[in-house]
């Protein structure tokens, strides 16, 4: 679906935002992109979908070259920018300009998905809120049934009970001829989404691992003195952490907790999931 090999990218000669990044990443997941402020996320969203270059290095998205821009691949493609602009129309205005290019497009099952955010077909987009706005895209996205859909910070601008229903949404239209890529600092929004991680930090990819392979090493509890912790954190529920899975007990990922420890313990963490 998605193969990077020694890619190289900088905004400025000087200033090497990715450089020798390899990455692989499959149908059937639904991936969480993870990483600091700076780290690069919305940079490898564009890359991916065609709207930046590399400067060197092989990149493969869907079979194809992104930079060739062919329209072959930007029809199975859809990307949710965290800042985008919709024209002064409805959304039954705005389809029939845009549904022409996605051949699997499904006009009913648009409708049911703005039914579902709450969100009318007939309202102008410059009568929308912010979230009203993201809620009618993420719908548009969903129903074009791209085998890729991106979007970077989603649920920026949602209120709680839509996030609750992009969660279902998303599942409910996930698959195996289907990947998703979804970029957020908003991890417990989207824990119960995600089905593979991946951690951006000083430009390399630190992870790239399901959340089975994950909970299958390590083991989020709340720890006590004995264990081999390699990240805990201290809150009125405790102490909290994640330790080596020795046992192969079940364990349930705690994201928020998993990417701190990535950060504070990289070496020894990525070592556990090779």
């Amino acid at each position: 679906m998605i193969e990077m090999k020694e890619l190289g990218f900088g905004y400025r000669r000087r200033h090497a935002v990715f450089s020798g990044l390899n990455l692989n990443l499959k149908a059937g997941h639904v991936y969480g992109l993870l990483g600091k402020n700076g780290a690069g996320k919305s940079t490898l969203l564009k890359l991916i979908t065609g709207l930046l270059f590399p400067d060197r290095g092989e990149l493969k998205v869907l079979g194809d070259c992104p930079s060739l821009r062919h329209p072959s691949f930007l029809s199975d493609l859809f990307f949710i920018p965290e800042e985008f602009y919709l024209p002064d129309m409805s959304m039954r205005t705005y389809i029939g300009l845009m549904a022409p290019f996605y051949p699997r497009f499904n006009k009913e099952q648009l409708e049911e998905y703005m039914n579902e955010l709450e969100v009318p077909m007939e309202e102008r987009f410059s009568r929308m809120s912010y979230g009203q706005k993201k809620k009618s895209l993420i719908a548009l996205g969903v129903a074009c049934n791209t085998a890729l859909l991106v979007m970077d910070e989603p649920t920026n601008g949602l209120d709680i009970p839509a996030k609750s229903c992009f969660r279902k949404l998303i599942s409910s239209v996930s698959g195996d001829n289907r990947c998703m890529i979804i970029s957020t600092h908003q991890v417990r929004d989207l824990e119960s989404l995600i089905d593979a991680i991946v951690i951006i930090d000083e430009s390399r990819i630190l992870i790239n691992a399901t959340t089975d392979q994950i909970t299958e090493k390590l083991l989020f509890k709340q720890v006590t003195e004995g264990d081999d912790v390699l990240f805990e954190e201290v809150s009125i529920r405790g102490r909290w952490g994640c330790v080596p899975n020795a046992g192969n007990q079940d364990s349930r990922l705690d994201m928020e907790l998993f990417f701190n420890a990535v950060l504070q313990n990289p070496d020894r963490i990525c070592q556990m999931l090779k």
